[in-house]
């Protein structure tokens, strides 16, 4: 998943940050506990699949899970283009769908995760199980700062996108403590939004932080029928099915 990014914060929390002296921007001495991150946002972090069948392949009005499908997305000198592939892999005992995230600058290669997402087939839920990342510098592999998978440790699957979602709806979508503990919040369903790739209405607005680092927030636009089309500065500029994949 890429990776959030650093918002400048307003003067006034700056202070507020200032005024609790230099101990808060020390880490804390242990990972706060899952429930500890629920508890401060409100934000739903344990669901329950019990009465799902779980598939590897569907869709839901915001987001599609079908091999093949890819959105191109671009802002200045950076590209991210995301691909389902025709690929599963197994994960926390569920088969998982394989969608990968190649992140550019500049024409040079910086990130490519593989997330694992399957979908509720009564609800249409699709959840988040994990991903593998490869952080490139220079071109070769420099880290996978970020990759975890539910079921190992104390990481359990979270929320990607909601069957049947709705304005204040909060929940986790990635839930690793220590790791990535990605949050969203649902802010509207009737955005009209223009990209490179036209002009999209009744898109969802979604604001994603992180309970790793609280001044970290970022906003993301997704369209009806094709889901992702506007990720910060980054716009739509292609999408459809590709043959390779």
């Amino acid at each position: 998943m890429k990776h959030l990014v650093t918002e400048k914060a307003a003067p006034i929390l700056l202070l507020a940050v200032f005024l609790t002296g230099c101990m808060a921007s020390q880490p804390p001495a242990s990972t706060p506990t899952v429930s500890a991150y629920e508890a401060e946002t409100g934000s739903q972090q344990e669901f329950d699949i019990s009465t799902c069948s779980m598939a590897t392949t569907g869709s839901n009005p915001y987001f599609i899970l079908e091999p093949g499908f890819q959105l191109v997305l671009q802002g200045g000198s950076e590209e991210l283009i995301i691909t389902v592939l025709d690929e599963i892999v197994e994960v926390d005992g569920i088969t998982t769908r394989v969608v990968e995230e190649r992140e550019t600058r500049n024409g040079e290669l910086i990130e490519i995760s593989r997330n694992f997402f399957a979908i509720c087939e009564q609800t249409k839920d699709i959840f988040y199980f994990g991903e593998d990342v490869d952080i490139y510098k220079e071109g070769k592999v420099s880290s996978h700062s970020g990759a975890w998978r539910s079921g190992e440790g104390e990481a359990k699957f979270g929320l990607i996108m909601p069957g049947a979602p709705s304005a204040g709806m909060k929940y986790y979508q990635e839930v690793a403590p220590g790791v990535a503990m990605d949050r969203a919040e649902i802010i509207s369903l009737d955005e009209t939004f223009s990209t490179p790739a036209g002009e999209f209405e009744n898109s969802l607005k979604v604001k994603e932080g992180t309970a790793l680092n609280p001044l970290e927030l970022e906003y993301k636009t997704y369209a009806p029928g094709i889901g992702l089309v506007q990720d910060q500065n980054l716009l739509l500029t292609e999408h459809g099915f590709v043959e390779d994949n």
